[in-house]
């Protein structure tokens, strides 16, 4: 046998640490998808991308179904003047509440944050439940500022369809403070499912009423929908509450209020511009409010596919390292979110424009939704197709500098689309299906434009005020 000299010694203890040091590529593997597992951000992003698809893959069964019973008749315009507002100010409810209260409930913990929530419940219920009292008694006027070119009957049934609607926003207000109390504690399933919800039961309801209810069973049902995700929502949220020996809370009534305004009015001026594009569309012809929306619900589903798991996983991410002082950190975060959804919504959009016809026709053409309207259909897209880009990157970044504490910039931007969306439309009097909802798309695009130029030149101002 070979002695053991000392070279013996130094090899056996290089391949030693070797070992120790080199895992096999199955062990690194396991690591990187067990590292990632853990990842907050990353798996609060995937739980509300799975509920999001859920909810959109049922939405595609309503908006087939609208499809199939109205076409682009005139029942299909009030359908559509009436409930794409309201998804408009419920998704503005929506995340308003979200993005205001997820900071402040996130900085405090136990019965103090118990205390808290049950403040904001109380303060704000009973202005959802006037605002919805508001709109119903509004609702004529609203809808002639809203549909300003439908006809009589289609005016009269688009009236009664808003105020049946009109109770969906003190379900979704309160809904939206229970998601904030929920997103808190990185609890994401129970929210993620809101689309699905108000969906599934929109389309059981339009599928079970139509013969009674006609028209108006697709209002019953998206009420119903939002009902039914409070109740899931509340049922969940108050069983993780402690609710012994609460503090008192001594927020005052004006901070409350006062939190959300910035993204009401952040929000308020965003939807302006589709609801510019939506109003001057009754005044093309009959069936044109109701493409608009079909298109609409085609940008809209890859929008809140690519935008909700981003932005409601990214906040409290960035609420956590600005208070943690890292605020280089968060910055990096949002240029890496920002690069990549761009990537994403650019494909996206040059995909959906290149097979836009084929997949209306293969996916609508039938019933009520006839060879014309997939005509009509598309050549509406062609137009509106481009806001999702546009769009997609403004929320991204604009939430993104809500999380900072950086309010102005987006809320200023915000009235940068309706703004080039009314000149060019107004200006070149845009009545053509293929330019229907080109002013929208270059508003959005416009708007992101100056809110990154704004984000590039100050970043570092605020990070050395900071």
């Amino acid at each position: 046998m070979q002695a053991a000299g000392p070279g013996w010694f130094r090899r056996r203890s290089f391949e030693g640490r070797l070992n120790s040091t080199s895992p096999t590529p199955a062990l690194a593997s396991e690591s990187v998808l067990t590292r990632a597992a853990e990842n907050p951000l990353l798996r609060g992003g995937l739980t509300l991308a799975i509920g999001l698809l859920v909810g959109n893959v049922i939405g595609f069964a309503r908006v087939a179904l609208t499809a199939y019973l109205l076409g682009t008749h005139s029942r299909a315009d009030s359908l559509a003047v009436a409930m794409g507002p309201f998804d408009t100010v419920n998704s503005l409810v929506t995340n308003s509440m979200l993005f205001a209260f997820v900071p402040m409930l996130a900085g405090r913990s136990g019965p103090e944050r118990a205390a808290l929530f049950f403040k904001l419940c109380r303060s704000l219920i009973w202005v959802f439940v006037g605002l919805a009292a508001g709109i119903m008694a509004a609702a004529p006027w609203l809808m002639r500022v809203l549909a300003p070119g439908l006809d009589a009957d289609a005016f009269h049934a688009a009236v009664n369809i808003f105020r049946v609607l009109a109770v969906s926003i003190t379900a979704v207000g309160v809904a939206a403070l229970y998601s904030a109390l929920l997103y808190t504690e990185r609890r994401f399933a129970p929210t993620a499912f809101y689309q699905a919800s108000i969906n599934l039961c929109t389309l059981v309801a339009a599928l079970g009423l139509w013969k009674v209810a006609g028209v108006y069973a697709f209002a019953i049902g998206y009420t119903a929908g939002a009902c039914l995700q409070l109740a899931i929502v509340s049922y969940v949220g108050r069983s993780s509450l402690q609710t012994a020996a609460l503090p008192v809370c001594d927020l005052h009534w004006r901070e409350i209020l006062g939190k959300p305004a910035f993204f009401l009015v952040y929000a308020a001026g965003l939807g302006l511009n589709i609801t510019f594009t939506r109003a001057y569309a009754t005044h093309a012809g009959s069936g044109m409010a109701a493409a608009l929306e079909y298109c609409i619900r085609g940008v809209g589903v890859p929008l809140a596919l690519l935008v909700q798991p981003f932005s409601n996983s990214l906040l409290p991410e960035i609420a956590r390292l600005r208070a943690a002082c890292r605020l280089p950190d968060a910055v990096r975060l949002i240029g890496r979110t920002v690069a990549l959804a761009a990537l994403v919504a650019v494909a996206g959009c040059g995909f959906a424009l290149l097979f836009r016809h084929p997949a209306i026709a293969l996916l609508f053409q039938r019933g009520s939704f006839t060879a014309e309207s997939t005509e009509l259909v598309s050549a509406v897209f062609l137009g509106l197709g481009p806001c999702l880009v546009g769009w997609s990157l403004f929320e991204i970044l604009s939430r993104s500098l809500f999380a900072l504490d950086r309010r102005w910039p987006p809320v200023v931007a915000a009235f940068i689309p309706v703004v080039v969306n009314a000149t060019v439309t107004l200006r070149f009097g845009v009545s053509s299906p293929y330019w229907i909802g080109a002013g929208a798309s270059a508003g959005t695009l416009a708007g992101f434009a100056v809110l990154f130029l704004v984000w590039v030149g100050n970043r570092r101002r605020w990070l050395e005020q900071t």
